[in-house]
């Protein structure tokens, strides 16, 4: 008996289920078919020209939530939409060239030939207001999260009463967690207006604690005293939730600034850092005052240029690639520069620190007229790879550019970089032997001249990493670097002559600083009071953060 149950089951049982599941696939696809027969009569009544009837339809439309009704919608809402002489409907759109071109509703293909004279809609401002709510209402319950959650801030910065059931409705089925809360302040909005004080009071609470400051308007709108004196809102108890919410979000935005300040702070320290770098081995090591820095960033910049060219001509499927590409480029073709500058001019100057100041002041001259002869006397663009453009939204309304991001980790790997180099290699031991003590080192065999080349070399290609990060958030100039060469040689001194890691504390000091003082006393000012600041630390401290120790000190 058994064994007649299995063979039964094995053999009968799919086609049971079969033949019981066939009555649920037809009801489906009846219903199916009905849906998709509304769907083409609600649309087919927007070409209507009773302009009630287009209503109905909207309201239809909306209530079947098929998102396939969007198009109609929005084209109907910006004036977009035309009917064909049997009634087809059509959006017109921009081609890639700027063109104008015309698609079936509602699979938006292509037409290349209308069919006939078109019409447009019939729209006035109550049809547009009815397809803004039902294009909402539509977006709010599509399956893309991305286009819920564009919907959902729209709704957010554009509360408005009549949206107040269709938020209430996509809020009780959302299940994103940024998507509902932006549906949340955009009801908490509404509910301001609301007649009851118990729900302006939860609407009070909900704005404040997220503290928002685009959200501040809306709540000093209840505490504004209208023409005839009299305040919008009336009950204490409401009252003195909105003041508690404006001061939390006058406290957050204040917290906000800090962040923000610092962050660009440290950006800005990270440029510095790069620029200050090289010098702080020409200058700091070497004892080499190089007026020509500042045209290393540039070239280095300018390098940065090349390669992106290089890039978008034989390459273009990895031009995201570019900047890998860049930074060794720039370091190579910077330092090759760097010493050949030093074989041919700073070898016969050293010891002397007038000349060698006027020497590379001319060098820079050259260097800036040769960049205007070669790439135009203009500016020139270095486009951010995809992974390097927007930013990260760390809270609502506040965006980190990513290319500042990328460039403080560059920093960072950079000065770890050459304290590796100064600090763990041949190449920095023969530096430091012919810093502290030239003769005792050139009497042991190092050949000082060569490490002098290496050494200039080293100092210029670090700035020209520097102009690689100044390239991602710029444009690229002959002038480049005579915006930073004073800054560089600021923080070289503060930080400590030849003192690497004092270099890096200095930038990161100074660029901080700037940005805390510029909001408060605005740009020029705030550049001279840090200035006055650094004059003030040289005289309290003149060898700065990080004293010279031993023989150096004594040099």
């Amino acid at each position: 008996m058994i064994d007649l149950f299995r063979a039964w089951r094995l053999r009968w049982f799919p086609v049971a289920v079969l033949l019981l599941a066939l009555p649920v696939l037809a009801l489906g696809g009846t219903a199916s078919a009905e849906g998709n027969a509304a769907l083409d009569s609600a649309l087919a009544e927007l070409g209507s020209s009773n302009r009630n009837q287009v209503i109905e339809a909207i309201g239809e439309l909306a209530g079947l939530g098929d998102e396939r009704a969007l198009p109609a919608l929005e084209a109907l809402a910006d004036r977009r939409l035309r009917i064909g002489p049997n009634g087809e409907l059509f959006a017109v759109a921009t081609g890639e060239d700027g063109s104008e071109i015309l698609q079936r509703i509602p699979g938006l293909e292509t037409v290349e030939t209308p069919p006939g004279t078109l019409s447009k809609a019939k729209v006035n401002n109550r049809v547009r207001r009815a397809a803004g709510r039902a294009i909402a209402q539509l977006s709010l319950r599509a399956t893309d999260p991305t286009v819920r959650l564009a919907a959902a801030q729209k709704m957010r910065a554009r509360p408005s009463a009549e949206a107040a059931p269709v938020i209430r409705a996509a809020l009780a089925e959302e299940t994103n967690g940024t998507i509902a809360e932006a549906l949340r302040v955009a009801l908490a909005q509404v509910q301001l207006n609301s007649e009851h004080a118990d729900v302006r009071l939860a609407a009070a609470h909900t704005l404040g604690d997220l503290g928002d400051a685009s959200l501040a308007p809306r709540l000093r709108e209840r505490l504004a005293p209208g023409q005839d004196g009299s305040l919008p809102e009336t009950d204490p108890q409401v009252v003195r939730a909105l003041e508690s919410a404006l001061a939390s979000i006058g406290r957050r935005a204040s917290l906000i600034d800090m962040g923000a300040n610092l962050f660009y702070g440290v950006s800005l320290a990270s440029i510095l850092c790069l620029a200050a770098l090289g010098l702080a081995i020409t200058f700091g090591l070497m004892g080499v005052i190089n007026m020509a820095h500042g045209e290393m960033v540039m070239l280095g910049a300018y390098t940065t240029y090349v390669v992106q060219r290089l890039f978008l001509e034989y390459a273009p499927n990895s031009f995201d690639a570019y900047p890998f590409a860049a930074i060794p480029m720039a370091f190579l073709v910077v330092g090759a520069i760097g010493m050949a500058m030093e074989r041919s001019v700073i070898r016969y100057l050293y010891g002397r620190p007038l000349e060698t100041l006027l020497a590379t002041w001319g060098i820079s001259l050259i260097l800036i007229q040769s960049v205007r002869l070669v790439f135009g006397a203009q500016n020139v663009e270095v486009a951010n790879p995809a992974w390097l453009s927007g930013g990260i939204e760390v809270v609502y309304g506040v965006v980190l550019p990513r290319s500042r991001i990328a460039i403080i980790v560059f920093a960072v790997a950079v000065v770890s970089a050459v304290i590796f180099v100064l600090q763990r290699t041949s190449l920095g031991l023969k530096v430091r032997a012919v810093t502290q003590n030239r003769a005792m080192a050139g009497a042991l065999g190092v050949s000082t001249h060569r490490v002098d080349m290496w050494t200039f070399g080293l100092g210029c290609a670090i700035a020209g990493l520097g102009g690689v990060a100044l390239s991602q958030i710029g444009n690229v100039g002959p002038e480049l670097g005579r915006g930073y060469i004073v800054d560089s040689f600021l923080v070289v001194v503060v930080g400590g002559v030849g003192k690497i890691i004092g270099t890096a504390w200095a930038a990161l000091g100074l660029g901080i600083l700037n940005k805390f003082l510029e909001p408060a006393v605005g740009a020029v000012f705030g550049k001279i009071l840090v200035l006055v600041f650094i004059i003030l630390f040289i005289q309290r401290r003149p060898q700065g953060l990080f004293a010279q120790r031993g023989r150096a000190a004594e040099a």
